[in-house]
């Protein structure tokens, strides 16, 4: 289980302190890391003030804590990006600031590694860039490096996760950055060549099944959000692979390198799923029961788990993510 922890900001769901982070959360995202300008590359992570967040803890407790939660087994990233931290790695200067910053930050707080969850417009493709697996555009090849001398200067034990939108991985079915013609959007399919890139690096992708329109499956369907299908046609196309804009096929990721994004709560985001839809789903790929109109390309029974966004919005909420759905994942063991 993955959470966003709303750590510097309070988001309207109130604050919640690192010691306070319930142990269903295995893995614990730092919300968020953000560059001082989108081009800059110095990425900066700030505490919540206590003028927003009224009950936050003094770093000397924070970081107490995070030791705490590292002693228990969990781990916790600095998760860089988010809906407002926008990221273009334009220049090899951008990018090697990008290493320096996000080290600094690791370094300060003793974290387990990172997590991209670029969105917006920190992604996109050139005109003539139609290959995903030899990509040429800047800011997809400076972050591929970015990450992978981040990944060198701390070893085996870095954790890399990522958390795109729908946008920039299952549309690359149909479209792939401008197209033939220039006119599609240049985000499609955007985040393909960097995780295909860093697929051996990759600890844990987590697509943003939410706040997405509708994309086309495997079956040549088109699938809605909030629903258990949607979760299997959009994760069975990580688990199968699947042709980039007709062209060569995305390669699959293993199981274990794959969760299902979801909001914690109806306010965290579109897409909401009710926690029997989502146990449907997961059943489906995991135990190849259950399953609706979509049959998956397999029974998947090394899938890793589930994030949310997040923590506080579980919180707020009662817990009732956090409670129902770690009491499934743990039956399945």
């Amino acid at each position: 289980m993955v959470g966003y922890l709303h750590a510097s900001f309070a988001n309207g769901s109130g604050y919640v302190r690192m010691a306070d982070v319930p142990d269903a959360w295995d893995i614990i995202d730092l919300a968020f890391g953000e560059p001082t300008s989108p081009t800059s590359g110095d990425i900066r992570f700030t505490r919540c003030p206590a003028t927003e967040c009224t009950s936050v803890e003094s770093d000397t407790d924070f970081v107490a804590a995070i030791r705490a939660k590292q002693a228990a087994g969990k781990k916790v990233l600095i998760s860089i990006g988010g809906q407002n931290g926008i990221v273009q790695l334009t220049t090899t200067a951008a990018r090697d600031k990008f290493v320096q910053s996000v080290a600094a930050i690791t370094d300060r707080y003793g974290l387990d590694g990172l997590d991209i969850d670029f969105e917006g417009h920190s992604l996109s493709l050139n005109p003539g860039d139609t290959d995903f697996r030899n990509p040429t555009t800047p800011v997809v090849v400076n972050l591929i490096s970015a990450i992978k001398t981040l990944k060198a200067r701390y070893g085996a034990r870095f954790t890399l996760t990522m958390a795109p939108e729908t946008f920039f991985v299952q549309l690359g079915y149909q479209f792939y950055g401008p197209g033939r013609s220039g006119t599609a959007d240049a985000r499609s399919g955007a985040y393909l060549p960097v995780i295909h890139a860093l697929r051996d690096d990759l600890t844990l992708l987590h697509v943003q099944d939410y706040n997405s329109g509708p994309i086309m499956g495997l079956d040549n369907q088109y699938h809605t959000m909030g629903v258990a299908d949607f979760h299997v046609a959009m994760t069975d196309m990580l688990l199968t692979g699947f042709p980039v804009a007709g062209g060569a096929t995305f390669p699959p990721l293993r199981p274990d390198q794959v969760a299902i994004g979801l909001p914690a709560a109806p306010y965290a985001g579109n897409g909401y799923t009710s926690t029997a839809e989502v146990q449907s789903a997961f059943g489906c790929l995991a135990k190849g029961t259950g399953c609706g109109s979509y049959r998956p390309h397999g029974v998947f029974s090394g899938l890793r788990g589930l994030m949310a966004w997040s923590v506080n919005w579980d919180k707020y909420t009662g817990s009732e993510f956090s409670r129902s759905h770690r009491a499934y994942l743990d039956a399945l063991k």
